[in-house]
């Protein structure tokens, strides 16, 4: 992948050249306020060089699930005001992404201005299933600019058009945050220093299918925890009450458990849970072993004791990755297993092991739960990318940038 220097050889220079940059700018918002503004932080790096170097720089990104058409619950607005504040340089916001309003914006900048358009997804095109549904949509994003930088990692998996698309109508590079991404994400799938610990979690072992079959070839242990674990409980052949079970994927986990004994990869699973009543940080609540869940109780957490398993299983790690939070962390009586192994890495981070948070709800919990970013070896942007990549299936952001 060609990076930023690069393509300022190309091009004799960026100053004074349009470089349209594709940023993650996807962020939880309480109304207009950031809860959470580490994807925007992670952005800053690439969208400074670019300006530094005297280029014209316009930043595009989604931020929610709007229907194709605008939505002012999900504009860029507060977004970008954000990234004015973390740049220290003034930022333009424009209240669309491609039009009158949005080609006059371009036009009058400046070398080392910055812009940023509306919301890429306002527009039916951008996620369109078709090349043919993307094509107009690209040319109108492409035409504002000189050339490309791909430096949205988490939307590397999407075949959309400001992801792929516009890399095949302009001059591209991947930026700062995307090639460094690529670089943890390889290190985990092809050269893991020993032992090698994955921990999953969050709610679906649907989501992660893919993955742990790819992971059984690769890591050491597993640790399973969330809502996903009572899949694995039930495969084995515990009651798990009212918990989120996926009663389909029952038979598929029970062949990785064998799987799994079969390679010698260690699958750990918790030894107590925390249920409750209801799903509700004020419902009745109480720590049960996996053998004892009441019928009409919930699994919300890890318990105490599988906190010490989980913090033993990963003393010795030198690879960590970590993705999906252990229970219902936004709800205190129910955080406390993700605290935990969001402190083991820490510790492990410490001793110089290589660990990773894999992005989405595991990156906002260890913020929420007040860790900083560099108390960990990495903290990924990319959820289902980061997934994607170590199953080992082809990102058609990153493949329309290897050229």
């Amino acid at each position: 992948m060609r990076t930023i220097e690069q393509l300022g050889e190309e091009l004799g220079g960026l100053a004074g050249r349009t470089v349209l940059v594709r940023s993650d700018l996807n962020v939880p918002l309480d109304g207009t306020t950031i809860t959470d503004d580490g994807r925007v932080r992670a952005s800053v790096p690439t969208i400074r060089e670019l300006a530094e170097a005297g280029a014209r720089v316009v930043v595009t990104a989604h931020l929610g699930r709007p229907k194709g058409e605008p939505d002012p619950r999900y504009s860029l607005a507060p977004v970008a005001a954000r990234l004015g504040e973390l740049l220290g340089r003034p930022v333009t916001f424009v209240e669309e992404t491609v039009g009158e309003r949005a080609t006059a914006a371009v036009r009058a900048m400046s070398d080392g201005d910055v812009v940023v358009l509306e919301n890429l997804r306002f527009n039916a095109g951008e996620t369109a299933k078709t090349d043919e549904g993307r094509e107009e949509f690209a040319r109108q994003l492409a035409g504002l600019a000189d050339a490309y930088v791909s430096d949205g990692f988490g939307v590397v998996h999407r075949a959309q058009a400001s992801v792929y698309d516009v890399a095949r109508l302009l001059p591209h590079a991947a930026g700062g945050l995307v090639r460094a991404e690529v670089e943890v994400m390889r290190r985990l799938r092809e050269d893991p220093q020993r032992p090698y610990v994955v921990i999953l979690g969050g709610a679906k072992v649907s989501d992660k299918l893919g993955v742990i079959e790819s992971l059984l070839t690769v890591a050491d242990k597993l640790l399973v925890g969330g809502g996903m674990v009572f899949t694995f409980l039930k495969a084995q052949g515990h009651e798990v009450g009212r918990s989120l079970l996926e009663e389909d994927q029952v038979d598929t986990v029970r062949g990785y458990l064998e799987t799994a004994a079969e390679q010698g990869v260690e699958i750990v699973l918790p030894v107590d849970v925390v249920v409750a009543d209801a799903f509700s940080a004020d419902a009745h609540h109480e720590v049960v072993p996996i053998d004892a869940i009441p019928a009409d109780m919930m699994g919300l957490d890890i318990g105490p004791e599988s906190e010490k398993v989980f913090a033993e299983t990963l003393a010795d790690a030198r690879t960590v990755f970590w993705n999906g939070p252990m229970g219902a962390f936004e709800m205190e009586p129910y955080a406390s297993g993700t605290k935990a192994v969001a402190q083991a890495l820490v510790e492990r981070t410490r001793d110089g092991a290589m660990t990773v948070v894999g992005g989405g709800d595991s990156a906002a919990a260890v913020r929420d739960l007040g860790w900083a970013d560099d108390d960990f070896g990495h903290i990924s942007t990319g959820g289902g990318a980061s997934l994607e990549y170590l199953e080992g299936k082809e990102l058609p952001g990153l493949q329309v940038l290897e050229d």
